[in-house]
């Protein structure tokens, strides 16, 4: 069988030295394997992404050397193929519209901690589940005049799945986790339609994506894929969870907080030989 990874930044802001990080071991993994390395832009969020930072990614990239098989693949230009996977887990009936904004969302959290009541605080999504039991006719009736998301119901799904599940590193270790402790995650949001989560998983499934290499900052989303995964039939990749570059202060770099680019770090003169070298010396998977 044939190895195939991916590079898949978001076009929110421009690639900074994390970013190229991830990628140079996306690279090297490939080259140890023998394997092919597909890039993915997921600009699916058209709230936040823009076609200028896409160009620049790919400048960027181009820069630094990293050669990729295939076209790329941009996420605005699948928009079917997430629609037919929604549609799949609505008419499974694993998922139900929400109409619930974030500030009724905390507030219902903190009245029920005021109260004592259950709080689960190591949950992915700590949702409330106000929508979980509307009725069929509230559900249409309300959709057709106020904004919804779609999310899952883990109480279906754990009725359906069992409450157990694993996913497998690249290291040939399962690591198990309960589905329980997912809880009720956005699959379909109010704005855009489509979450990151599903997204992923879809372009993984239908781009032969055998291995996952990301940063750790994405280690716990990694059991809600393995769920989609199992509700939509599709094959499971292996992962594999890299360290973050981090800042003088110990925080993982980001686009927000403007950490430092490529583009500046190209005006200032710098090499891509040179970054490769600095980058590539404290890589660890």
């Amino acid at each position: 069988m044939s190895l195939r990874s991916r590079f898949a930044p978001s076009p929110t802001g421009l690639l900074h030295i994390g970013n190229a990080y991830s990628a140079l071991l996306c690279e090297a993994w490939a080259q140890q394997n023998d394997a092919e390395l597909l890039l993915r832009i997921e600009d699916i969020d058209c709230t936040r992404c823009r076609t200028e930072f896409s160009a620049q990614m790919l400048d960027d990239l181009a820069w630094l050397g990293i050669a990729f098989d295939g076209d790329v693949v941009y996420q605005q230009k699948r928009l079917a193929l997430y629609e037919q996977a929604l549609q799949t887990l609505i008419g499974m009936e694993v998922v139900y519209p929400c109409f619930c904004t974030r500030s009724q969302i905390d507030a219902t959290l903190i009245d029920e901690a005021m109260h004592h009541q259950r709080l689960d605080t190591n949950m992915l999504d700590n949702y409330p589940r106000k929508c979980a039991n509307l009725s069929h006719d509230e559900q249409q009736q309300r959709m057709h005049i106020e904004p919804y998301a779609w999310r899952l119901d883990m109480s279906k799904v754990v009725a359906m799945l069992g409450d157990k599940m694993s996913w497998l590193g690249a290291d040939g270790f399962e690591h198990s986790f309960m589905l329980s402790s997912i809880g009720d995650v956005i699959v379909g949001r109010k704005d855009i339609r489509f979450s990151y989560h599903l997204c992923v998983v879809v372009d993984d499934a239908l781009q032969g994506i055998t291995h996952v290499i990301r940063g750790m900052d994405l280690l716990t989303s990694t059991p809600v894929h393995r769920v989609l995964q199992v509700l939509l039939d599709y094959v499971s990749p292996q992962y594999i969870h890299h360290d973050l570059i981090q800042d003088e202060l110990g925080q993982r770099l980001a686009k927000s907080k403007q950490s430092v680019t490529l583009k500046s770090l190209r005006d200032q003169g710098h090499s891509p030989e040179e970054l490769r070298l600095s980058l590539m010396n404290t890589s660890r998977f």
